[in-house]
């Protein structure tokens, strides 16, 4: 007569309760995975192969198995906080010298003061990727870097416009242009230009219609500039100032010159340049017709120097860094990892897991391609633990607990029947 059975009962019976505890306890732990308790019967090994219907001798537990599905998405307000919407772990490891790979799916991530991304975990596991605009190669911790991006020089400025035709021509022979002077000029538009060092110079545009040099069949408009206020070009007494360009539009309002300004050769200030060519001035897709002057469109290329003022993640990971000049960079690429078989992952606690040989070789890759899923960034992805089930299988469990415990009651009330024979 044995207590094996009842007791090995009650031995998993426990261990089922404690995987179900666990998981109720994790309810609300970030990219938390549930696991479940899976049994074996357990046989004795008979002599020579003997006896067809052995009877058992109880029950082991084979394994506890997490389930590795999909949790809830939910919105947070940390710009650092990434979900994962599909397969894939973030690939971590738990300082800067050691590169040993660590694996989770708890997106709640933030900077130390390094600027480095580290996960909640007690110490901070860094978060890797690849940094700049490289995809590939050994992935190396992500670090957001803060330093200003340079300022880049203008050499052109595209100005769209629409010319009243409507308007009084200015003979440019008996009145001369003069830019304070606005009955010598019919309209003006502005633009802000940049040198090598990102200091800026306030270009004004003057549009005279010159009746004077038009004809029956062209009309043409003079381009007068100045810079931060002064001329330019520089006036040398008693000459007048020089136009830079000359715009052509025929009957039909249609720009007839491809290029009709010239180039803009400005002194840049001390220790900063402009491009040798100098700054283009392009009209193209410019009219002139019988309706209001309105600058339809204009942009130039240069920019001031930039200072980080945010970043964002996209769903391919893709860190961009936003800039007080409305430049734009990409800082780095944050990669998914994924596995053959997930359940060959070794938990380490603090959400994280180191891969064993059972998971199979590690595969490297960029969100949203091939068998990875998105990155969901202001968001986290929450325990997939369903609370009703468990307390269900709490209940089982508790049950086939007690009925164990009946077995053992029973076989003693046996063994006393034994002993208590006469």
């Amino acid at each position: 007569m044995s207590f094996q059975q009842g007791l090995s009962g009650l031995a998993g019976a426990s261990k089922s309760l404690d995987v179900i505890g666990n998981n109720v306890a994790n309810a609300s732990t970030v990219g938390f995975k549930s696991a479940q308790a899976q049994f074996a019967d357990m046989y004795a090994n008979s002599m020579n192969r003997s006896g067809n219907s052995p009877v058992g001798i109880g029950v082991a537990v084979a394994n506890v198995q997490q389930a590795f599905t999909q949790g809830n998405v939910t919105t947070t307000n940390n710009p650092l906080d990434i979900a994962i919407n599909g397969d894939g772990f973030f690939r971590m490891q738990s300082s800067l010298s050691d590169a040993a790979p660590l694996y989770g799916r708890n997106g709640q991530f933030q900077l130390d003061k390094d600027g480095y991304i580290i996960n909640p975990s007690e110490k901070g596991a860094y978060l890797t990727g690849w940094l700049g605009t490289v995809v590939g190669g050994d992935p190396v911790p992500l670090k957001i870097d803060t330093s200003n991006i340079p300022a880049t020089q203008t050499t052109g400025v595209t100005t769209k416009l629409n010319l009243d035709s409507r308007l009084t021509g200015i003979n440019s022979t008996t009145t001369p242009f003069v830019f304070g002077d606005s009955t010598t000029w019919n309209s003006t538009t502005g633009v802000t230009v940049y040198d090598s060092l990102g200091n800026s110079y306030n270009v004004q545009t003057y549009y005279v219609k010159n009746t004077a040099t038009s004809t029956a069949t062209a009309t043409n408009w003079d381009v007068y500039t100045t810079v931060d206020g002064a001329p330019y070009p520089a006036i040398v007494a008693p000459a007048t100032q020089a136009k830079v360009g000359t715009l052509t539009f025929d009957n039909n309002g249609i720009l007839t010159s491809a290029q009709p300004a010239a180039t803009l050769n400005l002194t840049a200030k001390p220790g900063a340049a402009f491009a040798a060519a100098g700054i283009t001035l392009n009209y193209s897709g410019t009219t002139q017709t019988g309706a209001d002057f309105a600058p339809v469109a204009q942009s130039q290329d240069g920019k001031e120097p930039g200072v980080l003022s945010s970043f964002s993640i996209g769903k391919d990971g893709q860190i961009m860094g936003s800039y007080s000049n409305n430049d734009t960079k990409v800082l780095g690429q944050v990669l998914l990892v994924n596995f053959a078989n997930p359940n060959g992952l070794q938990p380490l606690g603090s959400n994280l897991y180191t891969a064993t040989s059972d998971a199979g070789d590690p595969l490297i890759g960029k969100p949203t391609t091939g068998q990875f899923g998105v990155l969901q960034a202001r968001a986290v992805e929450d325990s997939n633990v369903d609370l009703t089930t468990e307390l269900v299988n709490m209940i089982v469990a508790q049950r086939v607990y007690q009925a164990n415990s009946q077995t053992i009651k029973v076989q003693d009330t046996v063994l006393q029947t034994l002993v208590s024979l006469r």
